[in-house]
């Protein structure tokens, strides 16, 4: 943790005014307890995905890749920047699975590239960050890192490894061609009960069933021994999710609508 390393840029999905971590300029803040810590995730209906995320992330909602990188991601709303899963108060609802990205906010990772390592830096916007008399400070009286930032350090240490395991799933997904391009459609019901025009929620990128099993033998059996193959299946299974969040969109649609 240094001054002179250099802040974040660029835009990063929570982060507005992240900060080098440092005992010279953080040595009294901290971060103060809250009921519902979570509230800063409201703008996150589609939040970064690792790998090992997978299985549990699969019980919660899709589980898509987008742009050139196939970045995986978990969909968390049909409408943008609104989590359908967090509630007012800023707890999550009972049973969603909480991806490992938000969880280590405000705390991230940043290239130093002319010192060439990782920085941790902290969004001092946050809203549970104080400047002074923190429940949770970022440092003890003698400036050497606190308990609770060296437990968000390993966090975020284990967190660049997943993210680098992940890296390595894409690119063996991209070596076998194994994406293909998906269309998530609903179609509407009519008070009448006939069924209205199809309506496109989605369009991303997903492991395609047909070229998966088309694959030779020892490719297939590779995936399975790597555990590959089961981070593809979570996938497969989680675009079932698509309907949940739809439900859920509607109910809140008419819910609102029948609000005086």
């Amino acid at each position: 943790m240094t001054t002179n390393a250099p802040a974040i840029t660029g835009s990063v999905l929570f982060y507005s005014q992240p900060e080098p971590l440092s005992p010279e300029q953080h040595g009294k803040m901290g971060v103060k307890s809250m009921d519902g810590p979570f509230g800063f995730a409201k703008v996150g209906h589609a939040v970064p995905l690792t790998v090992g995320e997978f299985p549990p992330a699969a019980l919660t909602g899709p589980i898509i890749f987008v742009g050139d990188e196939k970045m995986p991601i978990a969909v968390m709303g049909l409408q943008a920047n609104e989590n359908m899963f967090l509630r007012e108060d800023g707890l999550f609802e009972a049973g969603v699975y909480v991806p490992a990205y938000i969880r280590r906010y405000p705390f991230i990772f940043a290239n130093d590239d002319k010192a060439q390592q990782m920085v941790l830096c902290v969004d001092v916007a946050a809203e549970f960050v104080v400047k002074t008399n923190p429940d949770l400070p970022f440092f003890e009286a003698d400036g050497q890192p606190s308990q609770y930032t060296k437990n968000c350090i390993e966090f975020c240490n284990n967190f660049e490894m997943e993210r680098q395991r992940t890296a390595n799933f894409i690119q063996l997904l991209k070596e076998l061609d194994l994406f293909e391009t998906k269309t998530a459609t609903f179609t509407p019901q009519n008070a009448d009960g006939t069924t209205g025009e199809v309506q496109t929620i989605a369009e991303y990128f997903g492991v395609s069933e047909e070229k998966l099993n088309a694959l030779p033998t020892e490719k297939y059996i590779e995936l399975r021994t790597n555990g590959a193959l089961a981070q593809i299946q979570a996938h497969l299974l989680s675009l079932l999710g698509w309907d949940r969040l739809v439900a859920l969109t509607l109910v809140r649609q008419n819910a609102a609508a029948n609000t005086p």
